[in-house]
């Protein structure tokens, strides 16, 4: 902060000895004041991620070939120079070209004419929140992306060029050693759609949601997570659970992830949408690195509805990536859905990732053949350009008694600035 100061000169009167008057000149400084400012400490961060999209369908549509980006400017600031005070403001906007339909009602492709490429054009303020911390607790409300675990069930869907975010106010603390809890009200979701989009949710909608998250860890091997999302109108879930990773010698380990969760009725309805839920999910996985060299296996249900109610569904998820990169099952089916799945790879500094994921689909009831799929990628820092790296991924969807035929490649840059 500057300091402010005044010099002056003042002059005063002293009676001398024989009646003299002479003036006398005597330096007075005044006091010292800070500056006060509304913004402190301000720091800017931005990414640009320019993508090139493939997609073949075995029908009638033509191929989608899309070019987009993702531009992504963000200010953050202290706020009135008090103590853990602070905002964060973050415009994005999507642009994109080609020959592809992008859900939307804009410029780009026609429904049934080209196949699907969900990047709609569009400018938007993705976050916008205020933060104060106190201690090791976080109040934060405002415009925010919220990523839970491994954003099977909240995630800002961050493939997506446009990411899904969540108006919402949050609560986050961390007083007790190894637990965290958080707890939210979200009364609107952003999702990656624009306002045209043609799926009835478009650019967002009200709601009155509650999420609960607390975990505990216990030990490297094991860590205990709770929660209830509580989402109105759809259902509640509720579930629990473990996770760690063990050392099995030098340069070797072994992680896992075992979990189960139910959904009920949900506990915040409008009365007029009546609608019910019952189903169950089970998730259980592990990954075994040795020197960098992957193996990986799981198996995840989510469950088809007991008493002729919905499937198990996660409809806050950052679902890319959960059951295939071909985003064949973005929806639960009416059965259910089982992906037992294997996954092979090496990474290492210097030589980024590369890995193979095999998925094998069914239904959970009446064990309907779904299909298989198999996901490739490589992704790796360019050192030529700090805060630069690329991705090269393609998904391969082979059609059995659900949908038809897949095939998608991508090329992606991503420079974070």
């Amino acid at each position: 902060m500057k300091r402010i100061m005044m010099l002056s000169v003042v002059t005063s009167s002293l009676i001398l000895a024989g009646g003299d008057i002479a003036p006398v000149e005597v330096e007075a400084v005044a006091p010292t004041a800070e500056a006060f400012t509304f913004f402190n400490n301000v720091t800017a961060k931005g990414e640009i991620r320019p993508r090139y999209e493939f997609v073949d369908t075995d029908d009638a549509v033509r191929n989608a070939s899309a070019f987009t980006n993702r531009l992504t400017l963000g200010i953050s600031a202290d706020l009135f120079q008090v103590d853990g005070l602070s905002t964060y403001l973050e415009a994005t906007n999507v642009s994109g070209s080609g020959d592809y339909w992008d859900l939307s009602n804009g410029d780009i492709g026609d429904k049934g004419v080209y196949n699907v490429v969900a990047d709609p054009s569009q400018t938007r303020i993705t976050q916008a929140y205020i933060d104060y911390a106190s201690g090791k607790t976080l109040i934060r409300a405002g415009r925010q992306g919220v990523n839970l675990d491994n954003q099977r069930f909240i995630g800002t869907v961050n493939w997506r060029q446009m990411p899904q975010t969540y108006d919402a106010a949050a609560v986050i603390n961390n007083s007790v050693e190894n637990l965290s809890l958080l707890a939210a009200y979200v009364w609107h979701v952003n999702t990656i759609f624009d306002e045209d989009t043609v799926k009835p949710v478009g650019d967002g909608f009200d709601t009155g949601t509650v999420l609960l998250h607390a975990s505990y860890k216990m030990m490297d091997a094991l860590t205990l997570t709770g929660y209830a999302y509580m989402i109105e109108d759809i259902h509640d879930t509720y579930g629990i659970a473990a996770t760690g990773k063990f050392a099995l010698g030098a340069g070797t380990g072994l992680s896992y992830r075992a979990e189960y969760a139910s959904q009920t009725d949900p506990s915040f309805e409008d009365l007029t949408t009546n609608k019910t839920a019952d189903a169950d999910y089970i998730n259980v996985e592990a990954t075994l690195n040795m020197s960098g060299f992957l193996a990986g296996a799981r198996y995840e249900v989510l469950g088809a509805g007991n008493g002729g109610n919905a499937a198990f569904s996660t409809p806050l998820a950052t679902l890319h990536g959960q059951n295939g990169w071909a985003d064949m099952f973005l929806g639960t089916p009416d059965d259910g859905l089982v992906d037992v799945n294997g996954m092979i790879g090496y990474k290492a500094k210097g030589f980024g990732v590369a890995k193979i994921v095999y998925h094998d689909f069914s239904s959970d009831r009446g064990n309907t053949d779904y299909g298989t799929e198999t996901d490739v990628l490589y992704k790796n820092k360019i050192s030529a350009v700090k805060g630069l790296s690329g991705m090269l991924k393609a998904s391969f969807y082979s059609a059995d008694a659900y949908k038809v035929d897949t095939t998608k490649y991508w090329v992606m840059l991503d420079y974070k600035f």
